[in-house]
């Protein structure tokens, strides 16, 4: 048993190393499920309404610590430090995360767990059985955990996690993800990801056998209608046939449509998400910055969900093209606020906090560079 205990030891810390690897490179992508999750709980649980909404407003800093934790734990377990302690948290952690699972799972709730952040989505059964496996190989460990001896590398293997995490996490808040998962990144084309895939739908049929009074699945329509009834259909490969961009649309102020402004020619983009936290930002250095690569044509747009934006633009004097997105959209977008985006005919060339600007030959390099790659 003791093979078996060492084998559940590494495959739960190398899940756990890699699941929180995943979350604390974009600890404000896994900070917007936590929130979702606290208000499904305050809607559920009225009489705890008031502390799940002030958990909601935590949700960034327990995003942190959350990832941060998963990883330092993963690397605890897969170095052998203090498993007497550390199967505990282990335990209680995986006990926390099925919950949530089986809760959006059974009363469909939240359509997608955040388990691998943006790097893989889930349905909430498959969640939720796979963090069944998981705890499955965490109680194993539990039971022996007081016949391992601690490791001479496990406290400066931990130590090490917890300072890589916590960098990471601070890092990709206060700029953006270190890795980028996201259908926004740089390289990617958002018109193209917003086609459909040319690939076929596969449909299953639900039928009533009239003759045997049992249900029959077929993928075929079966014609024989004096025998079969229809009764359902689904199609199975729903994600496969979805465009990776479904709900990316800019409107101008009159309520009009108009992609173009931002997915054709050379756009510099300024994402406003919310103006409530940046009312004393020094905006500069981007106005400068885009005097000069408007020499080479690149047209500055800003982009945001609010509607009354006019008057803070006018006062930061950004006199630029406004445009509204969906607010959900734009966290997806931008992971901080504010965020710039070159793009060139709906291809993102460069992607920037706010806190770190490009400068006007940073943008000018980029445009050439692509020119040349056409």
């Amino acid at each position: 048993m003791k093979v078996l205990a060492n084998f559940s030891r590494v495959i739960v810390g190398m899940y756990l190393i890699f699941s929180g690897f995943l979350k604390v490179v974009d600890p404000y992508g896994t900070a917007l499920k936590l929130k979702e999750y606290f208000e499904v709980f305050a809607m559920d649980i009225p009489a705890l309404k008031g502390f799940f909404e002030g958990l909601g407003a935590s949700s960034v800093p327990l995003s942190v610590f959350f990832c941060c934790l998963e990883l330092v734990i993963g690397v605890a377990l897969l170095f052998g430090f203090k498993l007497r302690w550390t199967a505990w948290v282990a335990l209680l952690l995986m006990t926390f995360f099925t919950f949530l699972t089986f809760y959006s799972a059974y009363f469909n709730r939240v359509t997608d767990c955040g388990c691998f952040g943006e790097f893989m989505k889930l349905k909430p059964w498959a969640s939720f059985w796979k963090n069944v496996v998981t705890m499955i190989f965490i109680v194993i460990l539990f039971i022996y955990r007081k016949e391992f001896k601690n490791s001479g590398a496990g406290t400066p293997a931990v130590l090490l996690a917890i300072i890589i995490s916590t960098g990471l996490g601070i890092y990709s808040l206060s700029y953006l993800p270190v890795v980028d998962m996201l259908p926004y990144a740089v390289g990617k084309s958002i018109p193209e990801q917003m086609k459909r895939p040319d690939t076929a739908p596969e449909i299953e049929y639900q039928f009533l056998d009239d003759s045997t009074g049992k249900t029959v699945l077929s993928k075929e329509y079966l014609m024989d209608t004096l025998r079969y009834t229809y009764q359902a259909s689904k199609v199975l490969n729903e994600d496969a046939i979805k465009p990776a961009i479904t709900d990316f649309s800019v409107v101008d102020t009159s309520g009009a449509e108009t992609l173009s402004a931002v997915l054709e020619g050379k756009v510099l983009v300024l994402i406003l998400k919310s103006t409530a936290d940046i009312e004393d930002l020094d905006f500069k250095k981007y106005r400068e910055v885009v005097t000069k690569v408007a020499k080479v044509q690149v047209k500055p747009v800003v982009l945001t969900p609010e509607t009354g934006i006019g008057t803070y633009l006018k006062t930061k004097k950004l006199n630029y093209p406004y445009y509204f997105v969906d607010e959900k959209v734009l966290k997806t977008m931008a992971r901080n606020n504010p965020v710039i985006y070159l793009m060139q005919d709906g291809v993102v060339l460069g992607k920037w906090s706010f806190n770190r600007l490009p400068t006007d030959a940073k943008i000018k390099k980029l445009i050439n560079n692509s020119t040349t790659s056409l």
